[in-house]
């Protein structure tokens, strides 16, 4: 698989939101089992949503919300089983980063499912605190300071 074909971007809100919904309800309720209440809420109109897509194919996504002054929380990273293992993921968090750099972001949080625990560790974030259920999901607390504050 080449790179040259992902394109990256902060995806237009209502306008992407159905192929943003598609690779939710594919990755977290067809194959998690999290149910579709707590998949969508009433944060999603007011995320900034970004969107992978592999030759026009939407492939993967996640939002951001900011939480307080420049502290962002990353939340609904998925991409579709068939790509994954071929650096798309890790393509869109580095996007992500770069966004949240440029936005003047101090630091990113989010709540990370454990299995992904290596692949956000490579990324530069560090778990804090306890292991907790979300959506019957072992998660833990992950940051990653993106600058000094002031």
């Amino acid at each position: 698989m080449s790179m040259d074909s992902l394109q990256i971007r902060l995806a237009d809100y209502p306008q992407d939101f159905a192929a943003i919904a598609h690779i939710r309800e594919r990755v977290f309720q067809q194959e998690q089992g999290v149910a579709p209440s707590l998949e969508f809420d009433a944060f999603d109109p007011q995320a900034q949503h970004f969107l992978a897509e592999w030759e026009q194919t939407p492939v993967g996504t996640a939002r951001i919300r900011w939480i307080g002054p420049q502290m962002a929380k990353l939340e609904r990273l998925a991409v579709l089983a068939e790509y994954r293992g071929d650096g798309i993921g890790r393509r869109l968090m580095e996007y992500i980063l770069k966004f949240l750099e440029q936005e003047q972001a101090i630091a990113v949080t989010m709540h990370a499912q454990t299995h992904a625990l290596p692949f956000y560790e490579k990324l530069g974030f560090v778990a804090e605190g306890d292991l907790f259920d979300e959506a019957g999901i072992p998660h833990i607390t992950m940051s990653q300071q993106l600058r000094s504050p002031g």
